[in-house]
């Protein structure tokens, strides 16, 4: 009787070890990490040696209110430049987007916001804007509008896109795949390369906002 206590004690013990293991190795994947230069661009983020400063614009988000350049400042935000008839890449990217905010606290989903601009402005509309872009997050905006002032902007910013015929009046739009990150100044801080993995944004933009 004392041994199959002194068994089931040991078994206790080393089932608690197991799981205080367990959640501190999870506790510290969840900590900021310090990255060199090199690890960042290792893992796919790139820091501009100086923030660029961009023009401002006028578009309309996914609610119908004004977004402009106003709407990048005072917290991080990371753009991704798509459309909504995307067959691939953008859905892909808008849900490995959503994997990597769904597991930030709640005090960093306070300080980092995710938009995406829509490339198609033409078929993109509000309403349709609005049924695309919180079926991945709620807390996600999306943004259409003037196609001058998405030209200008997406020059400025380095993305490259453009329109290709499919016939019958239809069409596609081919388009770069990083993620632009504008830091809480609304200025042009870096990019995140493709192929996005989840964990990978979520360590780097801690390992960035934490040493701004």
């Amino acid at each position: 009787m004392k041994q199959q206590t002194r068994i089931k004690l040991t078994v206790v013990a080393v089932l608690g070890f197991i799981v205080l293991v367990t959640l501190g190795f999870i506790w510290r994947m969840n900590q900021p990490v310090q990255m060199s230069a090199a690890e960042l661009r290792i893992n796919g983020a790139i820091e501009l040696s100086t923030p660029r400063i961009f023009s401002d614009f006028q578009l309309t988000d996914h609610r119908g209110a004004p977004f402009s350049l106003e709407n990048l400042q005072d917290k991080w935000t990371i753009l991704f430049f798509g459309f909504t008839n995307c067959p691939d890449i953008c859905p892909t990217t808008m849900a490995t987007l959503a994997e990597m905010y769904q597991d930030l606290g709640d005090g960093e989903k306070e300080e980092l916001q995710i938009v995406m601009i829509s490339l198609d402005p033409e078929r993109d509309t509000v309403e349709k804007m609005a049924d695309y872009v919180p079926y991945f997050n709620e807390d996600f905006i999306g943004v259409t509008g003037d196609p001058n002032f998405v030209l200008r902007l997406t020059t400025q910013l380095n993305v490259a896109y453009t329109e290709v015929p499919l016939g019958e009046d239809n069409y596609t739009v081919d388009h770069s795949t990083q993620l632009v990150l504008i830091n809480p100044k609304g200025h042009y801080h870096g990019f995140f390369k493709a192929p996005h993995a989840e964990v990978a944004l979520r360590q780097t933009w801690r390992s960035i906002s934490n040493a701004f």
